[in-house]
């Protein structure tokens, strides 16, 4: 992997699975794509580790690694938002919860956007919309198509308006994509909701899903609460969502590199044709 240099953050040498609480070794999670041996769960992945399993060896290059948030409302809840930029910053080894970069994914070049749910809950705030227009502008340029993988708890509500108006802003980036005839393969991962699940992580030509993981806007506990009402089995879950017809497909970890392999090479086909 080629990334810009950045501090190493500490990492623990064993993970307990929060769904058998069997505790393993982190290098046998990574050979195993982050799925528990024992039972199978998805452990949620960071950016940098979700490349790692992801792009081809040794062709990811990191673009605007640099561009980072400030603090326009000088918000304060239980801490100051700047402080809590900071414990992520460090947590995550990333100036923001969006990592940009160019690669080959099973040998189809692309330019891709992954988002970190480790950094403040992947949410969207004004550095990171700028971070993904700038990667579907740098996708135009170079006539390529662009991969998002999503993870996300929607707007960063320490950033305000400023933070919304992040949906428009990408979103208007990807028609402009979608007018050059270029793809845009969207990747939804556990959990991918709020404000970016209501705008560009729903607007790819194919939207791929990770198995059981939690897609929609407000979260179950909360519709209940507003509709006084259970929700169905299953409500949200990637399965749920390919039966109403709002995913085209659910992809095991393993396999979704040739995937996303696989529609870009239709679509770049497709394009010759034109």
């Amino acid at each position: 992997m080629i990334f810009f240099k950045r501090k190493k953050k500490k990492e623990n040498k064993w993970m307990q699975c929060k769904k058998c609480n069997e505790t393993f070794y982190v290098e046998e999670l990574q050979q195993n794509f982050w799925i528990c041996p024992n039972c199978g769960n998805y452990f949620r992945v960071s950016a940098y580790n979700r490349i790692k399993i992801t792009v081809d060896e040794d062709t990811f290059k990191e673009l605007d690694a640099r561009i980072t948030t400030k603090d326009p409302l000088k918000f304060v809840d239980l801490k100051p938002y700047k402080n809590r930029l900071k414990e992520a910053m460090e947590k995550t080894a990333s100036k923001e919860a969006v990592v940009n970069g160019t690669c080959t994914i099973d040998g189809e070049p692309c330019v891709l956007s992954v988002m970190d749910f480790s950094f403040l809950g992947g949410s969207m705030g004004y550095a990171t919309g700028e971070k993904i227009v700038r990667a579907v502008e740098k996708a135009m340029r170079l006539r390529l198509g662009y991969v998002m993988i999503a993870a996300s708890g929607g707007a960063r509500m320490q950033e305000g308006i400023l933070s919304l108006m992040q949906m428009e802003r990408v979103s208007a980036a990807l028609s402009l994509l979608g007018k050059q005839k270029l793809p845009y393969i969207s990747v939804l991962t556990d959990p991918t909701t709020g404000g970016v699940a209501a705008s560009f992580a729903m607007l790819g030509d194919v939207i791929l899903a990770e198995p059981k993981a939690l897609i929609g806007f407000a979260g179950p506990r909360v519709i209940e609460q507003t509709i006084g009402k259970g929700l169905p089995e299953g409500f949200q879950r990637s399965e749920f969502l390919l039966e109403k017809g709002f995913i085209d497909v659910i992809v095991e970890r393993k396999e979704i590199s040739k995937y996303i392999g696989k529609f870009l090479r239709y679509f770049s086909n497709n394009v010759k044709k034109r």
